[in-house]
């Protein structure tokens, strides 16, 4: 009983599993299929009034895809949340902003995975962990 009640108070293996629902879902669901950058994605971007649309819509699909794989190794993790979850917010705030919430929540979804993330990083099973080792 002590060895199930030890498991279930592993917050390392929370992280992991966050982080891997997260990263493989960001990059393979969402991230992929935005590289390279679309002319749509990239209009989008431009009516949202961002200078540079073709860059900042290279950054958002790096961030989802690239942020993602690098959450799931658990490498910068933070930087990638952080980026990530700019990200987010922007497609909850902005590109679905006049949505409804329905619509809205997968974005803020990860937006909240994310910030938990970034305050709370890694976890024990992250390259992160070995890299603050050396």
């Amino acid at each position: 009983m002590d060895k199930i009640k030890a498991f279930f108070h592993n917050p390392n293996l929370g992280s992991l599993i966050l982080r891997l629902f997260v990263g493989l879902s960001m990059a393979f669901a969402h991230g992929l299929g935005k590289l390279p950058p679309s002319e749509q994605l990239v209009s989008g971007v431009e009516s949202m009034g961002f200078p540079m649309p073709l860059v900042f819509a290279w950054a958002a699909a790096l961030s989802e895809f690239l942020g993602g794989l690098l959450i799931v190794v658990g490498l910068y993790t933070r930087p990638a949340a952080l980026f990530l979850g700019i990200t987010m917010a922007v497609a909850a705030l902005k590109v679905h902003g006049a949505d409804p919430y329905q619509v809205k929540e997968l974005a803020f979804f990860y937006l909240f995975a994310c910030l938990t993330l970034l305050f709370q990083g890694a976890g024990h099973f992250s390259l992160d962990r070995i890299l603050r080792k050396k």
